[in-house]
């Protein structure tokens, strides 16, 4: 029997496996703060590719030093971070699975401590090693420092830094690329009128705050093949009045597909504190539908989607073209191999110590 979930599906020619995908998740393991990938990242996106992942998508990645959520996310600015990415990138593909890589700037939300293993939160202290942060406008996000509004120069160097960090990771190996453009970060913050408020050709209009995120795609576009897909993840509303909406965001992606992006990854927050989010299961999908049907671009849904049948039901009923599936696969990183199991499909892909396990 086929199923809608464990189809393949291609983006400008890369077909994968299947519509079942892992979204990126911090890790925050870089213990050397050089943004290196260390021995968990093998271990983690090997066991997300073992499990029966079409795609891993690995976590938000840093396009420079301030760029990074904590001192111990990955990094991409430099070669030895690329060198790095490589034997992960070499075992995704071994076990069958593509894996892209979410290129990210944390903006103003950027040099916190990380969320595990350490004392404190919020923050980083000048003696724990803080950094200034930036963002479109001097406006702080509640409970954190305040950053510095990027000029002319800041915002170019912005866009010259995803780009190089799309370059190096094109040379890793990595199948697609994805631009992080939600939860609150940089290209967020410019896209929100509530964090962005400048008066220049950066703030006002809808337009207007989205010409960052534009220029960076088209940055990256220019340095990367025609033949690798392009992801962006966007925050289709705030949750609150006068945030972003799902109307903007379906013109922003509809830019974005125009300027040669292939995928909206459809999340939605992260600007505002305390935001009234109705979470339940699949809480997000009607936004990555509503985007969907506006725009007609590939979609991907997240959030609270953690039962085969239900991620089946979102791809089968085109409520979005892709799943993806986070914290269940970190609580059963075989969650792919249940999945096909409970939905009765048969997979070519089981990893051959694995097929007696999962044969009835």
């Amino acid at each position: 029997m086929s199923h809608a979930l464990f189809e393949p599906i291609t983006l400008r020619g890369l077909e994968i496996r299947n519509r079942l995908w892992v979204p990126p998740m911090c890790q925050y393991v870089v213990e050397a703060r050089d943004g290196v990938p260390v021995p968990w990242h093998l271990m983690h996106y090997g066991s997300l590719a073992r499990g029966g992942a079409g795609a891993i998508i690995v976590e938000a990645t840093g396009v420079v030093p301030e760029g990074r959520i904590s001192a111990n996310d990955l990094g991409l600015w430099n070669d030895a971070q690329r060198d790095g990415f490589r034997p992960v990138v070499d075992l995704v593909h071994g076990l069958g699975a593509k894996i892209g890589i979410q290129l990210a700037h944390a903006g103003r939300k950027a040099s916190v401590y990380r969320e595990w293993g350490v004392p404190r939160s919020g923050a980083m202290s000048p003696e724990d090693g803080a950094w200034q942060t930036v963002a479109p406008s001097a406006v702080a996000f509640p409970g954190l420092a305040e950053p510095v509004a990027l000029d002319e120069a800041g915002i170019a160097g912005v866009v010259d830094a995803f780009a190089a960090a799309a370059r190096r990771a094109v040379d890793a190996g990595f199948d697609f690329l994805e631009i992080h453009s939600a939860h609150g970060y940089l290209l967020h913050e410019f896209l929100s009128p509530l964090s962005n408020l400048r008066t220049d050709e950066y703030g006002g209009s809808l337009e207007n705050r989205a010409r960052l995120l534009l220029r960076v795609v088209d940055a990256v576009r220019g340095v990367i093949e025609d033949s690798v897909p392009l992801s962006v993840r966007l925050s289709a509303t705030e949750w609150v009045d006068g945030g972003v909406t799902v109307e903007e965001t379906s013109q922003v992606v509809t830019w974005l597909g125009q300027h040669g992006v292939d995928l909206a990854d459809i999340s939605s927050g992260g600007n505002v504190a305390q935001a009234p989010i109705p979470v339940g299961p699949g809480y997000q999908v009607p936004l990555a539908t509503a985007v969907k049907q506006a725009t007609g671009l590939t979609v991907a849904a997240v959030g609270m989607i953690d039962e085969p049948f239900q991620a089946e039901q979102i791809v089968a009923t085109g409520l979005a073209d892709i799943v993806l599936v986070g914290r269940e696969f970190l609580r059963d990183t075989s969650f792919g191999l249940h999945a096909a199991e409970r939905l009765k499909v048969q997979l070519p892909y089981v990893p051959y110590p694995y097929q007696r396990a999962f044969r009835r």
